[in-house]
Order: structure tokens, then sequence, then C-alpha cells
């Protein structure tokens, strides 16, 4: 049984280091506290109550603090702060027609005029004013 907490605590880890959003570290330190008790012969039953509650704890009490340093703290990209951003029209902007992409931070992004009336072709500048859901709106440059 301690090999098998020993893969479990190994394959949380690896899944914690790829999501970051601590979900899963806690059945991790779980693991890790019921492997130490599998090499100390406690029983299978304990093993499995102290894996769940410190899995269960961390998420009610661990989880929320380490959310609060780190979590979007690395090289998170907040859309709002696109605003004043100057880009170039991956498609012509025509609100009429509800089309329109730019290139931003080299991914495309749904975008729109100021105006119904204005429309911006590819290839040109523009620079971003504001943000409406996931569409950036646009004034040419």
């Amino acid at each position: 049984m301690e090999y098998l907490w020993l893969v479990f605590v190994l394959l949380s880890t690896l899944t914690e280091a790829l999501t970051r959003r601590f979900w899963v570290i806690g059945f991790a330190l779980g693991a890790l506290v019921a492997m130490i008790l599998a090499f100390c012969d406690v029983a299978v039953g304990v093993q499995v109550a102290v894996f769940a509650a410190c899995g269960i704890l961390s998420l009610i009490f661990i989880r929320p603090l380490l959310a609060t340093f780190f979590v979007g703290k690395s090289e998170g990209f907040s859309i709002e702060s696109a605003v004043g951003e100057k880009c170039v029209v991956a498609e012509r902007i025509d609100n009429l027609a509800g089309r329109g992409a730019i290139i931003l931070n080299g991914f495309e992004w749904a975008a729109r005029t100021v105006s119904d009336e204005l429309t911006v072709e590819e290839g040109e500048r523009v620079e971003i004013i504001a943000v409406e859901g996931v569409k950036l709106i646009c004034k040419k440059l």
C-alpha cells in the first residue's frame, strides 16, 4: 500500500504543478501522510481516513490562503489591462456585419469599433479604448 500512496503523491503533485490552482495539493499532502502511516503498519482504514481528512481540510483552510498569495500573480494577463494598447487588425472590423479581429500579445481577439458606421481594414493599426465582454472596442489610429 505504501507504493500506491507514493504513486498518488507523485501524480497529484504533477497535476498541481501543471494546473497551479491548489485543488490537488492537499490530497498530495494527505497521500504523503498516509504513505508514512503505511510504512508504520497502520491500518488501511486509518490511512484512507487521514488522506481524506487532509484533502478536505486543505480545501477548506489552506487553498484559500495559497490562492490569495499565488493565483494570478505569475504570468497572468487581465483583458482590462489591454485598454490603451495599440495593435494591428487581423480581420476587417465591421460592426454591422458582426465581424472583426485584432492581434494582441500574439493572440487573436474579437474587435469592434466605437461606432457602427466606422470600419477598419485588415493591416491597419488601432488603439483599444474599452472592453465589452470578450470584445475589444477600438478606434482607428
